[in-house]
């Protein structure tokens, strides 16, 4: 049981959730408003995605996280930037020649995905720790040994800490292997990630397997998409882990009630406090994880 508890809130994701929400913030300055709102609530991180103002598509625009970066910061209201650095590593087949890039493809190099986190310098940024497939059609998500061991790397030199996400055992592996040769400074942070198609289940079974692979020293949370968010959130909590809750992996707040960030945010919150447990503050956190204000 973990009775100092951190809650991500993760407010907007890069996934086609428009159509089914239009509550999802999609600006620079809706997303940011978002991320407020969610700290207010009580939200100790907020893990940042943008999305292109005119589509609504995920983007990996250093100008859009800067908006947004800005925003939150000159606020006034304290939180612990988590900027996502997982865009850049989408592969689709070409339909008449699969060797070539087909519609879909965004395909870039290790330090070109950390463009925004190099200017930015947020407290976290996440790190995928490895390849899967992604979805039910030919999307690929690339994320290569030599490509994570040069994104840790330059993470490590600009004093911020990984977020070493994990979608199955093969990833926390490598993340373990990483930390052996002094790529991820202690304490390493894991997010367990359940429930993505097709990573490991959103169980807890599942999550406990996942947990029991983690070094000693980690710290981690664990999510579950959909429905089994705040099921996972509690699962987390009695497994002496951490909370990730958001419109990025769920968008009800309960059975067809579209939800906002700070309601999730609330409802996870409860759950913590009444399994006797608090929520630290974005300076707890800070000082327990030796993160450096951005």
């Amino acid at each position: 049981m973990n009775f100092e508890v951190t809650v991500t809130c993760a407010v907007t994701g890069a996934g086609n959730t428009l159509g089914r929400h239009p509550g999802v913030p999609v600006t620079p300055e809706q997303i940011a408003n978002s991320v407020i709102d969610a700290a207010k609530a009580g939200a100790t991180f907020a893990h940042i995605h943008v999305r292109d103002p005119a589509t609504g598509k995920g983007s990996r625009d250093p100008k859009l996280f800067k908006e947004v970066v800005d925003r939150v910061r000159s606020s006034g209201t304290d939180v612990v930037i988590n900027l996502t650095a997982g865009m850049g590593g989408d592969w689709v087949p070409g339909d008449s020649d699969p060797s070539m890039p087909g519609p879909g493809t965004d395909m870039i190099g290790a330090r070109e995905r950390l463009a925004h986190v190099e200017s930015l310098r947020p407290e976290i940024c996440s790190l995928d720790c490895g390849t899967m497939n992604f979805g039910n059609g030919n999307e690929i998500y690339i994320s290569t040994p030599a490509y994570l061991r040069e994104m840790a790397g330059l993470i490590k030199s600009w004093g911020v800490k990984p977020e070493l996400e994990v979608f199955e055992l093969g990833h926390i592996r490598f993340a373990k292997q990483m930390i052996a040769e002094g790529l991820i400074a202690d304490p390493p942070m894991f997010q367990i990630c359940l429930g993505i198609p097709w990573g490991a289940d959103h169980t807890v079974d599942t999550m406990k397997c996942m947990k029991d692979e983690l070094p000693p020293k980690a710290v981690w949370a664990g999510f579950g998409i959909s429905r089994m968010q705040m099921p996972m959130a509690a699962a987390a909590v009695a497994m002496g882990g951490n909370v990730r809750v958001g419109l990025e992996d769920n968008l009800y707040l309960d059975r067809g009630v579209l939800a906002t960030n700070a309601q999730l945010v609330e409802r996870a919150i409860e759950i913590v406090t009444r399994m006797g447990a608090r929520v630290l503050t974005p300076a707890e956190a800070r000082a327990k994880l030796g993160l450096k204000k951005g």
